[in-house]
C-alpha cells in the first residue's frame, strides 16, 4: 500500500538546478534513499542505484531525450518513467510521485518499493495472436529480445531455443570464473514461464526459409513468422600439434569454468599457460592469478591488446597484471604442446623461439568465430568470416523476417568514424542492445513494415577488470590513427582514439563517468575532436 514518506533535509524542489541530481534519504525507511533529478523543468524521483551492478546514479550522466546513464557500464534509463533505454540493465527503476507541502518534500510509495528499488518490466503474459517469434541462442542478445518483446506488449507466441538452459551473465565467466550457473543467471526459470515464453534446451540444426520453420537436433520442427538468430561465437582452437591433449580448454560456458577449476584442483601449485593476450586471455589470467596459481600469458602482439587498445594503453594494462604476479611472453608464436610424462594431459607449451613453458592447464583465448555452421545449407549468404550481413534494423540482407544479432551479425556502424561501414563487434553488451532494438521493432511493426520503425542508435560500450575498472565506448575495429592519452596519478587514465580529428573511441580507468559522458556525446553527434582533447577539454563540462 502506498503512503507518504518525507525526504530528509530538503524543503523545496526548486533548490535543484537544471540537470542537477542528488541522492536523499527517506525518513521512516531504514537505508531508504531516492534520487532526485531535475530534467526539462521538472523534478523526478527514482531508484538511486543502477539495476545492473548497483552503481550510484547520482554520479551518472543526464543526457538528451531524458536519459540517465549509469556511470559504470552505460546502462541507461528514461528519467520520466524509469524504463530501461540501453543495456546492460534488465530491471527498470521505480518512479515515485513527488509532493511539496508545509515546507517539506514527500514521495508517494511503499516501503517495499523504496527498499527494492527496481522493477521487472515484464508481468505475466500469454499469447493472444497467431504471430510467432522464434529466438535461436541463449546469450545477452536473446534475453533482451525476449524481454523487450513482452514489455512492448507483443501478443504472439515466443519460443527460445538454446543449448544452455537459461541466459547467463557471460562476462563473469572470464572475469571471475564463477562455476555456479544459478549465481550468474540473468533471469530465473519462473520468469520465462510468467512471461509466456517457451524455452527449449535444444540445438537448431537448420532453417527452412520457404516453410518458415527451424529444425532441431531432437527432431522438432518449429514454425515462425519472425526469426531472430543470436547464436554467438564458437571459441577458436589452435590447429597445432598437442592442443587436443587433456587439460587444454576454451572458455565460453559454465561447464568450461567447472572443467578448468576441476583440473586445477587436482594439481599441487599448478602452472597455467593462457594463450592469447586480448580481453578473454587477460581477464582469465588475472582471475586465475587471484586464486594464487602460477600464470603465464602468451601473446603474438608486442603489447597486450595492441590492435584494439593501442600500445600506450596496452602497456598500462600489462603493468597492472604484472603487479599481480602474471608473467608475459609477448611477440611470441606457439609451436606445439606436449604431454606430461607418460600422460594424456598437457605438460608443456613450446614457443617457436625454443622457449618451453611447463603447463598443467592451458586456456585458449585466441578469439571466436561466428556460430553459423547450422545455416550453411539453409539458403543464407554468409560473409567471409561466417557472419550474416544485416541492415541497420539487424534484418539479414535479402530477408524481411529474419534478424541476426550479436557475434554473428555484421552491421552498418553509424557511430563516429563509422560512416555506415560494416562491422562485427564481439561484445556481450553490444548483443544486448541489438536485441533491444530487434524486440522493439518486431513488437511495434506487427501491422506494418519493420523498416518503418525508427532505429535509435547506440554506441558500443564494454568494460574489463584489468587491475582496475576499465571502461570503453566507441569502435576501433576498423582502425585508428592516434591515441591521445591523459594519465593522472594513481593508475588512472583517459585515452581518446582518433581518426583524423574525429574521436572514434574512448577508454578510461578510474575516471568515471567520463566514458559514459563521451558515449552520450557520440550518440548525439556532439563529441569533441582531437584538437579539443589535446587541449585538455573537460568533457564532463560540455
Amino acid at each position: 500500500m502506498s503512503q507518504e514518506f518525507k525526504l530528509k533535509d530538503i524543503t523545496s524542489l526548486s533548490s535543484l538546478s537544471p540537470n542537477d541530481k542528488i541522492e536523499v534519504e527517506v525518513e521512516g525507511v531504514q537505508d531508504g534513499k531516492v534520487l532526485l533529478v531535475n530534467y526539462d523543468g521538472k523534478v523526478h524521483a527514482l531508484t538511486p542505484n543502477c539495476s545492473h551492478y548497483g552503481a550510484p546514479l547520482k554520479n551518472g550522466v543526464v543526457g538528451a531525450e531524458g536519459r540517465l546513464t549509469c556511470p559504470w557500464h552505460g546502462a541507461c534509463f528514461n528519467i520520466s518513467t524509469g524504463d530501461v533505454e540501453d543495456a546492460p540493465a534488465l530491471n527498470a527503476l521505480t518512479k515515485f510521485e513527488l509532493q511539496e507541502k508545509n515546507g517539506a518534500v514527500y514521495i508517494l510509495g511503499s516501503e517495499e518499493s523504496i527498499k527494492s528499488g527496481h522493477r521487472n518490466p515484464v508481468g505475466k503474459c500469454s499469447a493472444s495472436s497467431e504471430e510467432k517469434v522464434v529466438v535461436v541462442g541463449g546469450g545477452s542478445g536473446t534475453i533482451s529480445t525476449l524481454q523487450v518483446l513482452r514489455s512492448q506488449k507483443y501478443p504472439g507466441t515466443i519460443t527460445s531455443i538454446s543449448k544452455e538452459p537459461i541466459p547467463i551473465d557471460r562476462t563473469k565467466l572470464s572475469k571471475a570464473l564463477i562455476p555456479d550457473e544459478s549465481k550468474i543467471a540473468l533471469r530465473p526459470e519462473q520468469w520465462f514461464a510468467d512471461a509466456g515464453i517457451t524455452t527449449l534446451v535444444d540445438e537448431v540444426t537448420s532453417v527452412n526459409l520457404e516453410s518458415k520453420s527451424v529444425s532441431t537436433k531432437s527432431g522438432k520442427n518449429i514454425p515462425y513468422t519472425k526469426l531472430v538468430l543470436a547464436t554467438g561465437g564458437i571459441p577458436r582452437r589452435l590447429p597445432l600439434p598437442g592442443f587436443d591433449l587433456g587439460n587444454v580448454f576454451t572458455l565460453r560456458s559454465v561447464v568450461n569454468v567447472q572443467d578448468i577449476l576441476s583440473a586445477l584442483e587436482k594439481k599441487q601449485k599448478p602452472k597455467v599457460v593462457v594463450i592469447g593476450s586480448s580481453f578473454i586471455g587477460m581477464e582469465v589470467g588475472l582471475a586465475l592469478k587471484g586464486k594464487e596459481y602460477d600464470v603465464t600469458i602468451v601473446g603474438m602482439e608486442d603489447v597486450p591488446m595492441e590492435r584494439v587498445m593501442g600500445a600506450k594503453v596496452g602497456r598500462i594494462l600489462q603493468g597492472n597484471l604484472e603487479k599481480s604476479g602474471v608473467v608475459f611472453k609477448l611477440g611470441a608464436s606457439v609451436d606445439k604442446a606436449t604431454a606430461s610424462e607418460g600422460g594424456k594431459d598437457v605438460g608443456a607449451v613450446h614457443l617457436k623461439d625454443g622457449t618451453v613453458l611447463p603447463a598443467d592447464v592451458v586456456v585458449l583465448g585466441v578469439g571466436v568465430r561466428p556460430a553459423t555452421d547450422y545455416l550453411k545449407d539453409s539458403g543464407f549468404t554468409l560473409e567471409k568470416d561466417g557472419s550474416l550481413a544485416t541492415d541497420e534494423h539487424f534484418l539479414v540482407q535479402g530477408h524481411d523476417d529474419v534478424f541476426a544479432i550479436g557475434d554473428i551479425a555484421t552491421y552498418p556502424y553509424a557511430g563516429p568514424g563509422g560512416e555506415g561501414k560494416p562491422v562485427r563487434i564481439e561484445h556481450w553488451n553490444v548483443a544486448q542492445n541489438m536485441g533491444r532494438r530487434v524486440g522493439k521493432a518486431i513488437a511495434q511493426a506487427q501491422r506494418g513494415d519493420v523498416k518503418s520503425v525508427r532505429v535509435k542508435q547506440f554506441i558500443p560500450v564494454f568494460w574489463s577488470a584489468l587491475g582496475g575498472q576499465m571502461r570503453y565506448c566507441g569502435n576501433t575495429v576498423n582502425g585508428f590513427d592516434d591515441v591521445v592519452l591523459n594519465q593522472p596519478e594513481g593508475g588512472k587514465f583517459t585515452a581518446f582514439y582518433t581518426k583524423g580529428d574525429t574521436v572514434i573511441a574512448v577508454a578510461t580507468m578510474g575516471m568515471d563517468p567520463v566514458m559514459v559522458k563521451c558515449a552520450e556525446l557520440m550518440r548525439q553527434g556532439k563529441m569533441v575532436g582531437k584538437k579539443d582533447v589535446q587541449g585538455g577539454v573537460d568533457v564532463l563540462k560540455i
